[in-house]
Parts: C-alpha cells; structure tokens; sequence
C-alpha cells in the first residue's frame, strides 16, 4: 500500500477539497499525488498553478486558508529535492499558523522530517532575546536606604554570610540595624553596592509576578547573582515534551486509521479522512500558558571555580504549575551557590566571577 499523505495541518482547507465544482481542490489532490509519486519537480509546477489561480477573484475566499496549505506542500518538495534552505523558507511560514506540528517519519522523508525541524529551530533562534542589551540601556538613579530594617528579606540577603544573618536577626531596633546596614555596605565595595542595587532594580522592573517583586523571583535572583545571561531564548512547551502529557497527546491513534481503511474501503472519500487523521494538525495543540524561557550564560560569565562551560537555566509556565518557575537541576543550582559565595565576600570588587 502506498504512503498516505497528510493535509497540510488546516482543517479549514477541509472544507475546500470538498468544493469539487471548484478547480482548487482538484490541483490539490493531483499535487499531493505528484508527491506521493515522487514527482516532486511537477509536483511543484501543480502547486504554482494553484498559487495562480487563488489570485483569481472568484478564489478570494481561499486565499488565506490556502496558505498554510501551499507553504507546507512547497516546503516539502523542497525538502524532498535537496533545497533544504527553500525548504526552511516555507516552513517557516507553515509554522506561523502551526507552531507545534510535527511530521511522522513513517510517512513523510527524512529531509522533508529535517527540514521541518531545522525550520523550527531558526524559528526559536529569531525570537531569542538579549537582555543584556536591554540592561546596558536601563537607566538606574539609585538611592537605595541606609538604614533599610527589612535587610534580611531583601534581595541582598544573598550577600550576607551566615555570621551576617545570625548577627542580624538578634538586632531588635531601629538604629542597631541602621547601624548594621552602614557597616554592612561599607565592607563592601562602593562601586559592587551600585552594580548590585542597579541588578535589583532592573529585576523589579521587569521581572516582577503578580505581587512578588522582580527581584525576588526566580528569573529576578538568576539576575541578581548572575547578571545578565548571554541570550535568552522562548518557546512553546510541545505536545510531548511534557511528562505530564498524556503519551502522544493525539487524537487518533493507527488502530483508528485501519479501522476507517477497513469500514469505507479505498475512495476518495476515505482518502481525505485519512488525511485528516494522520497529518500534522492530529496532534492536540498547547495552551498558550505553556512555554519554556531559557537563559544562557557562557563560561566568561560564570564564577572562576566553576567547570562548567555554560549553564542553561530554564524557566517553565504552566497552567497549575507556576509562571517563570526554575527548574532546579544540579548544575543550575551549583551556578547559583558558587555565585552567592562569591558574591558574600566583604570585600567583593564587583564581579561575581
């Protein structure tokens, strides 16, 4: 039995196939047959021709649906024929209207399967963000108090040594605390009090959660301890990246598609059912609440005494989860305490490294 081919992941593209009065659906199908044959190069011209005629006036109410439809055909012939950077072009705008479909390698060539993949990926790369860059442009007029009482429930209790903290919290007025502060600061460096209290105030600028202040979050102490990462990166969770998922998370399994095989026999009728069932779009999609956000930070960036060459810290959001929440992984946590260490030392010079 050959292949079964799969709809280009619209289902409103559906309703057109079944339009036979219109040319549309017909070059479709002789497209997809073209594919199914390996007759990429013609299937390609077929495809063209339908790009053409959805210009027509009388086509108008196509032209959108038709897209997502045409870019992932396009792709895959590109794909199949080896013009992989093509290819990655049209999936890229396949991906706009489905950001989280995915190829079954049974069906589908391992180029055509790697070119989707490569797409999504340059995808993710497009929409890293440097914060960096955003925190050399944060304007930061400081005047942080000297005599702050609540020190030990502030950001810079990640500075204070255990003595520190100990010593602290046995203060039970005012002005031995105003006076702890002042010679807290002053056995630090004038100039890493700024750079910290500037990392603090960025935090809370941008990273703050509901009623929690930015700095106090989890991307906000990454921050704080680290500085700003290398880049950062954001992308959806996908239907089977999460344990939690139900396995596959699709909404037809293959007993499904033998079954209607075996209940309307070989007609074009099952043929679109069968489309419908087992191409890209089959998979559930994600909630817009489930994304993951990378921080990258490379070695230059690191403490001395670390190993490692870079550290990832990830942060998830999802709905019963938590938003922004760290996933607390050895080498993350590690980064994280070298960097308090480092940070705690009375006569820190500024840098965390």
């Amino acid at each position: 039995m050959s292949k079964r081919l799969s709809l280009a992941s619209c289902c409103f593209f559906t309703a057109l196939l079944c339009l036979a009065s219109t040319p549309l659906p017909e070059l479709f199908q002789k497209a997809k047959q073209q594919f199914n044959q390996a007759a990429y190069s013609e299937a390609l011209k077929t495809l063209d021709e339908m790009a053409r005629r959805s210009a027509d006036p009388e086509n108008e109410k196509y032209r959108t649906g038709m897209t997502p439809a045409l870019a992932f055909y396009r792709a895959a012939c590109l794909a199949a024929l080896g013009r992989s950077a093509e290819a990655r072009a049209e999936f890229e705008t396949y991906l706009g209207f489905q950001p989280n479909a995915q190829l079954d390698p049974t069906v589908y060539p391992a180029k055509v399967v790697a070119a989707l993949e490569d797409a999504r990926r340059d995808l993710e790369k497009k929409n890293e963000r440097s914060i960096a860059d955003e925190y050399k442009a944060f304007h930061y007029a400081g005047g942080q108090s000297e005599a702050d009482e609540a020190l030990a429930d502030d950001p810079v209790r990640d500075l204070m040594t255990p003595e520190e903290t100990r010593a602290f919290a046995q203060l039970t007025n005012p002005v031995s605390r105003g006076e702890f502060v002042t010679k807290f600061w002053a056995s630090r460096d004038p100039k890493f009090r700024e750079e910290f209290e500037r990392r603090v105030a960025f935090a809370d600028t941008h990273f703050s959660q509901d009623d929690v202040r930015g700095s106090l979050t989890d991307r906000g102490v990454v921050f704080v301890l680290l500085g700003p990462p290398t880049y950062v990166g954001q992308q959806p969770i996908r239907t089977g990246e999460d344990t939690s998922d139900p396995s596959g998370m699709r909404r037809y399994t293959r007993n499904d598609v033998v079954a209607v095989q075996k209940t309307l026999g070989s007609s074009p009728t099952t043929n679109v059912t069968i489309d419908n069932m087992t191409g890209p779009a089959n998979t559930l999609p994600d909630s817009a609440t489930r994304s993951r956000e990378v921080w990258h930070y490379r070695k230059e960036l690191l403490p001395k005494n670390l190993p490692y060459q870079e550290v990832d810290f990830e942060f998830i959001t999802r709905d019963g989860y938590g938003t922004n929440v760290l996933q607390r992984d050895a080498v993350s946590l590690n980064a994280l305490d070298a960097a308090r260490k480092a940070l705690q030392s009375p006569v820190h010079n500024g840098s965390s490294q």
